[in-house]
């Protein structure tokens, strides 16, 4: 008899490359369905443009009027590519997109209808917010949420739907989104980055933070997939033993990228070229049939709405090509998970990004202010940096000997740490003539050629510093990548606030220049952070004990984590700058919470029901085709039989073993799901499941596993890592 799993591999077998045409430059198709500058030049009037323009530039409102103009204009564009519907593209704290479509259908009576779409509908929506998480802002019989378009992130076509990108609060004010603190965020580090900018450039005006995002994921066969309910359910498989060749030869790391994936990836680019995405590099990662596609720089909002809209795609794509993404941050077991390393910088309007050095000491200086200032503020908030990471996914692979531990520390290379080194020894106080010299020749003179070979990196870092930006390595694939910009912009925005302070009581009290009163500052603040700063491995046990004796935090658990989410600390750092309030974030605490429950509580439902109603019943089953083996030897060979089934025998009662584990620790793992679905507390709820339910899981897996082994091959249902992981 066939199994499933044998007629959806056969289907695999002869699965040929779809065919992708390029018969356009990308350059030329890039953004052909954004409505960009380019395209607002085109269809807007001087006045609506500008209007726009302006929103853009400096956060101006845009009146009705002009509303109006902009949206029939818009529609006009979009109805020229064949759009018949619009939407506010949004991103609620389920941590994906949403949106609703309407027509620009419009009856006017008497069996005449129009096309209409005015600045009401452009401006502002009111879709039913009831069913979408809001961790108690509003009553569960109160639907009204608003969605308000966000200028600064231009519209773009999906299909046949014009998509405007909106933030989306309650109507009492509160955001309900991933993207209004992040916006808040953003301008919070604008207003004091370009305070501090002013030191050594009167001529900026604003300082834009920038995002390149690097995504990880897999590709495994769509046929493949469905058979693995674990996959359709969870995203990622609750068992399966390791092959025997997995990642160990290392010659899938930038190897020639299989036809079906390449073909898979061409139409991605192309896709994500019409949409504006700027899509540069593609390669082979690690592990069997892992890929990474990154872009070019970008401003960290529209970044950010392009990496939802990208995993949006990927889906879309990849079924056409009979494929199923995987990003999940650790879909298999035993091969390296994957992340979503975030790059970020802050760079000027007058254009130099200030974490690149310059030729001048000037410049080197003001290099040295905003990269010290990141490292103090990351020092100060490490504990909310890896909050801004914390997932149930993520929690599998941080750690992993793979991705960077749950300790949160800066690697910036032997040179920088030397330069550091002959900061903190500045003089205390006013300079000497000599002490200038020696600082702008010997130590800021010198970084920009010191920085030529400090661009390596260390691979174990959860934020190292890469030449002219840092890079937050530990943010997982599945991320909403607003949640950790929002927290570092926030951090960073704060230190600089309190820098500016520092330094300006230091001029006018203590009667310094102002080179000199930053350099004292700095110095500081070289001290102060010191125990955040790591060059080792962070993989290594020794770490984990000199990370303790430094006093750094090591929250290996989301639940554990998501406590510095509402510390006091946390609070005052978002109401100082106005990025979210108090009910905002005790009730982002609660969602997080509560989603760490449900996918812990739907993994050990699956877990539970493929373990007794797969795995048991097939060992059973082979367990009785061993049994009347047994039997006919006896009958056959009488007393020598037990010395000719003595193997045979041995399966049998290892597979009773097996069975009986499994069978267990399900039905003890399903009472404390139960123990823990009556706890009335989010955070004791969420606890219950990491401490209690969750350790079943190994456990489970392991007795699986086994019996996987052991089983008849032909007889096994579920779809075997070696089968998923080498598709070509």
């Amino acid at each position: 008899m066939t199994t499933f799993r044998f007629e959806v591999l056969k289907e695999t077998l002869n699965r040929k490359p779809v065919e992708v045409s390029e018969t356009v430059k990308r350059s030329e198709m890039f953004g052909c369905n954004v409505f960009s500058e380019k395209a607002m030049r085109q269809y807007l009037t001087k006045e609506a443009y500008n209007g726009v323009l302006s929103a853009i530039k400096v956060g101006a409102k845009i009146d009705r009027k002009i509303a109006d103009q902009v949206a029939s204009l818009m529609k006009e564009w979009a109805m020229s590519k064949g759009v018949t519907h619009y939407t506010h593209w949004f991103q609620p704290l389920t941590g994906g997109t949403a949106e609703k479509h309407d027509s620009f259908f419009e009856p006017i009576g008497e069996g005449m209808a129009i096309e209409k779409f005015g600045g009401s509908e452009l401006v502002q929506q009111e879709p039913d917010a009831s069913s979408f998480p809001n961790g108690g802002i509003r009553n569960t019989f109160e639907a009204r949420g608003y969605t308000a378009w966000d200028p600064t992130s231009p519209a773009f076509i999906l299909g046949t739907t014009l998509c405007i990108p909106t933030i989306f609060v309650s109507y009492t004010g509160e955001a309900l989104d991933n993207k209004t603190p992040l916006l808040r965020a953003l301008q919070a580090v604008d207003k004091h980055a370009t305070a501090v900018a002013k030191y050594f450039d009167k001529n900026v005006t604003k300082v834009n933070a920038s995002l390149g995002w690097e995504q990880e994921y897999f590709l495994i066969d769509k046929a493949l997939a469905s058979a693995r309910p674990d996959i359709v359910m969870t995203g990622r498989t609750l068992l399966g033993h390791a092959p025997a060749k997995g990642q160990q030869l290392d010659d899938h790391y930038f190897g020639s990228i299989p036809g079906r994936a390449l073909n898979f990836m061409r139409e991605l680019e192309q896709e994500c070229m019409k949409l504006g995405i700027p899509v540069k590099t593609r390669h082979n990662e690690v592990a069997p049939n892992q890929f990474e596609l990154a872009p070019i720089y970008e401003e960290a909002n529209l970044a950010v709405d392009h990496n939802s809209l990208l995993m949006d795609l990927m889906g879309k794509v990849a079924s056409k090509h009979n494929f199923k993404v995987l990003l999940h941050e650790k879909p298999f077991a035993g091969i390296n998970g994957s992340g979503k390393h975030n790059n970020w910088s802050l760079s000027t309007d007058t254009g130099v990004n200030l974490l690149s050095p310059g030729r001048t000491p000037m410049r080197n200086l003001q290099f040295l202010t905003f990269f010290i200032n990141t490292i103090k503020a990351l020092k100060e908030y490490e504990e909310l940096m890896r909050a801004g990471i914390a997932s149930a996914s993520n929690d599998h692979r941080l750690g992993a000997n793979e991705a960077p531990p749950a300790i949160l520390s800066i690697f910036i290379g032997a040179q920088l740490t030397e330069v550091l080194k002959e900061l903190e020894e500045v003089t205390n106080g006013k300079l000497s003539p000599e002490e200038k010299t020696d600082l702008k020749l010997n130590v800021v003179g010198k970084i920009p050629e010191i920085l030529l070979d400090n661009t390596d990196r260390n691979r174990t870092s959860p934020f190292a510093f890469t030449g002219n930006k840092f890079e937050f390595r530990a943010v997982g694939s599945l991320a909403n990548c607003a949640i950790p910009m929002t927290v570092l912009n926030s951090v960073v925005a704060k230190q600089l606030k309190d820098f500016k302070i520092e330094v300006d009581a230091l001029i006018e009290e203590k009667d310094l220049k102002k080179d000199e009163a930053i350099f004292n500052v700095l110095r500081e603040y070289i001290k102060d952070s010191k125990h955040i700063l790591f060059e080792g491995n962070g993989y290594s046990a020794e770490w984990e004990i000199e990370a303790a004796k430094r006093g750094l935090s090591n929250n290996k658990t989301t639940p554990v984590a998501l406590k510095a989410d509402v510390a006091p600390k946390t609070i005052a750092l978002y109401e100082e700058l106005e990025v979210m309030n108090k009910v905002e974030i005790e009730a982002r605490h609660e969602i997080k919470l509560e989603e760490y429950t449900m996918r812990i509580q739907i993994e050990a439902r699956v877990l539970g029901d493929i373990a007794l109603n797969h795995v048991v019943p097939t060992a059973l089953n082979y367990q009785n085709v061993l049994i009347e083996n047994v039997s006919g030897l006896k009958e056959v060979f009488e007393e020598e039989f037990r010395t000719i089934a003595k193997d045979q025998m041995d399966l049998i009662r290892k597979i009773s073993v097996h069975t009986s584990a499994i069978s267990q620790n399900v039905h003890e793992m399903i009472e404390e799901r139960k123990k823990a679905n009556i706890l009335d507390n989010a955070e004791e709820t969420a606890m219950a499941y990491c401490d209690k339910v969750k350790p079943y899981f190994d456990i489970i897996r392991y007795h699986c596993d086994k019996l996987e082994l052991m089983v008849d091959d032909e007889m096994w249902p579920l779809v075997k890592y070696r089968e998923m992981l080498f598709t070509r």
